[in-house]
């Protein structure tokens, strides 16, 4: 009888020591799942805001921004992704707001592949001999000589 008795209460040692390691699994589990969801949310988030930062340089090209730099001046808080359809929400409003606030971010929208017409050539003036210095002089009726 004591034998069972002994037998019996290592069995209950063991499932009690089970029922705890699978409660630590359990929560060790919960906790990586929750880190996991928070990386997998950082990580959309950091490349969401790469994908708007990159459209907005499009657009502001588009717009005729001078220096993207002006960009850092943005107020960005209305500009969203749409994750549906991957489009930037708010940058085309965003650029007219700009162009309203800070008209010197942006240049004439010129195309850079067609350049405008060359100034005409500067017909060449001889230089006269009395605005010469007589270094100047000696130099030129060398060449001559």
């Amino acid at each position: 009888m004591e034998e069972l008795r002994h037998e019996n209460a290592s069995y209950r040692t063991r499932a009690q020591e089970a029922k705890r390691a699978a409660e630590q699994a359990t929560e060790a589990a919960a906790k990586a799942n929750t880190e996991a969801e928070a990386k997998i949310t950082a990580a959309q988030q950091a490349a969401n805001e790469r994908i708007i930062r990159a459209e907005l340089k499009a657009a502001a090209l588009k717009a005729g921004m001078v220096d993207l730099d002006g960009l850092k001046l943005a107020d960005l808080s209305k500009v969203k992704l749409n994750q549906e359809t991957g489009d930037v929400e708010g940058a085309d409003e965003l650029m007219a707001a700009m162009k309203e606030a800070k008209p010197y971010l942006f240049g004439s929208t010129q195309n850079s592949s067609t350049p405008g017409t060359p100034p005409p050539p500067k017909t060449p003036t001889a230089k006269k001999a009395q605005e010469m210095t007589p270094e100047e002089y000696k130099a030129e009726r060398a060449k001559f000589k």
